[in-house]
């Protein structure tokens, strides 16, 4: 007997969508309504930097620009880039021999970059700097023949690429359910790395379950789940006690935005939906709700918000209140292969990834 994929649909946009009176008049409102915007949001310096590598080849050696994989996952910033001429693609045997091909944000093993060389393509190497440094803890202990325990959702292209470095010392290691499958050649030579993006939350509750299993388990040198993944969550939590409604702007690919949703429900709120654009959201959901939250994940551009914002704004909550957890400044530079180029055509316009500190408003 065959089975299908189950998924929960995006609730039914509305053809024609209920008035704000009609909205109100269902569930009341007490009080004022408002929304709570949290802060950090949307895009992160690796984010910025993939993106404005993507957008800087285009316009230096011209369309087609292919990208193995989605630069960034989402699908507004994915279509605006096709639109200006970028070609995504799933593999490198896609890419016409000797063409540009950039690796995403996401990285990619040894075994992809191999592909390219022996297709001659030209590559830039888009890969969040913050990946590149899980990638190289899991060479370093390799080299070392340590065991080493990737926390990860198996088949996201960021564990893919990690564990494509070492993969004869990596296991996979999904959640807490996976924990009593892992077996190890010797418990004293264990560590454990994870990809950038996972609930920080639960991934400590998996760590802590391995570490009852292998007491002499190694923490990375550094903490593997990136700053913008961490802050985001954290304002979120700082919001969802509040708010009766979180909604967050973030494709569904997007591991960290799908994160969102699920610690904004575990830290209080009534309901959380995603949503990738302001069209999705079903005003419905506004009935008997007088305080919402909003975010965005860490490959969001602000406008996509603002869209949001917009249509809030039209049922009534205007009042908008930041709620600011952390600041963020980081910088990435552009990858060295298109900063060579950068140089030789004296474009001296960005020559780096990041918003500076926070969304501005």
């Amino acid at each position: 007997m065959s089975s299908t994929a189950v998924s929960v649909p995006m609730p039914t946009i509305p053809r024609r969508r209920r008035s704000p009176e009609d909205i109100a008049s269902a569930a009341p409102v007490e009080g004022p309504r408002k929304v709570l915007l949290a802060a950090p949001r949307g895009y992160c310096a690796g984010v910025d930097r993939a993106v404005i590598a993507v957008e800087k080849a285009l316009e230096h050696y011209g369309p087609p620009v292919y990208v193995r994989k989605q630069i960034v996952h989402n699908l507004h910033v994915v279509s605006t880039l096709e639109e200006k001429g970028a070609i995504f693609v799933e593999e490198t045997d896609e890419v016409p021999e000797g063409a540009l091909v950039i690796f995403s944000a996401h990285g990619v093993s040894p075994a992809v970059v191999q592909s390219a060389d022996e297709r001659g393509l030209q590559t830039i190497d888009a890969t969040c700097p913050l990946v590149t440094k899980v990638h190289r803890e899991a060479v370093r202990f390799a080299k070392d023949d340590f065991d080493i325990l990737l926390i990860g959702h198996e088949g996201h292209e960021e564990v893919e690429g990690t564990a494509g470095e070492a993969p004869e010392h990596i296991q996979i290691v999904n959640g807490p359910e996976d924990v009593d499958k892992v077996e190890v050649r010797d418990p004293n030579k264990v560590i454990w790395l994870s990809q950038t993006t996972l609930s920080v939350d639960e991934t400590m509750l998996t760590v802590n379950l391995l570490k009852e299993r292998f007491p002499t388990l190694q923490d990375p040198p550094s903490d593997d789940i990136c700053y913008a993944t961490s802050n985001r969550q954290a304002a979120i939590k700082k919001i969802a006690p509040q708010a009766e409604l979180v909604i967050v702007v973030g494709s569904a690919n997007s591991s960290n935005s799908v994160r969102l949703v699920e610690v904004a429900l575990e830290y209080g709120a009534k309901a959380s939906y995603r949503v990738d654009f302001a069209n999705q959201v079903d005003e419905s959901w506004f009935e008997g709700i007088s305080t919402v939250g909003v975010t965005s994940g860490a490959s969001v551009p602000e406008v996509l918000v603002r869209e949001v914002l917009s249509l809030l704004a039209d049922y009534g909550y205007a009042d908008v209140e930041e709620v600011v957890t952390a600041e963020e400044d980081i910088l990435f530079s552009l990858p060295k292969e298109l900063r060579a180029t950068l140089k030789e055509k004296g474009d001296v316009s960005r020559g780096l990834g990041g918003r500076g500190a926070r969304p501005a408003r």
